[in-house]
């Protein structure tokens, strides 16, 4: 997606070798115009495949998750949480252990069985992809819950690393509206620049 490409070119900075920072327009200051088009783009592509509902995990899925589910018809979006709330009892709960890699915890991630009913045909959507280890979390829920996973938007893939070609080995229909190839000295540098 052009305009992604140009905000990250112009706003993003590489941390390291393998942390991209693109907290001034994604997901810490959003830039609700880019944000919107994204979900447009990913419903676009996703519409075809006729979702009923949008899943991410919290917290900076969320934005994203709800362009997208906004541009699909208005779906109803359930978010994974994090954290095991007193109004929540645990048999009510599907669960999935999560690694995230840009804080470095581990997450047992949980959606109430009631939000996703039997049948569903989930859109994970989620801003960022490295390992996908938050992606295969939220799978694992929507299997538990006898629903079918029928997508993963993104909007920004890290292609060093692993999760994108893990997940299109496993033959699932992954839209990465951007890809980072490297960073190089602070840079980021996206696949075809």
């Amino acid at each position: 997606m052009k305009e992604l490409r140009e905000a990250i070119q112009m706003y993003g900075r590489g941390i390291g070798q393998d942390i991209v920072k693109v907290d001034m327009f994604l997901n810490h200051r959003i830039d609700t115009g880019l944000l919107f088009r994204m979900g447009e783009e990913l419903a676009k592509h996703f519409l075809p495949e006729r979702p009923t509902m949008v899943l991410t995990v919290e917290s900076s899925g969320i934005p994203l998750a709800v362009a997208a589910a906004h541009a699909l018809g208005d779906l109803p979006l359930v978010f994974a949480k994090k954290a095991e709330a007193s109004n929540q009892s645990s048999e009510q709960m599907a669960t999935a252990p999560v690694h995230s890699y840009t804080h470095n915890t581990d997450h047992m991630i949980r959606v109430d069985k009631r939000y996703i009913p039997i049948g569903s045909r989930v859109l994970i959507v989620d801003d960022f992809l490295a390992n996908g280890n938050a992606v295969r979390g939220l799978t694992r829920i929507v299997e538990q819950l006898g629903a079918k996973v029928v997508g993963v938007g993104i909007g920004i893939e890290k292609g060093f690393q692993n999760g994108g070609e893990e997940l299109r080995k496993a033959g699932i229909d992954l839209l990465s509206l951007a890809v980072v190839r490297e960073i190089r000295d602070g840079n980021i540098v996206l696949e075809d620049d």
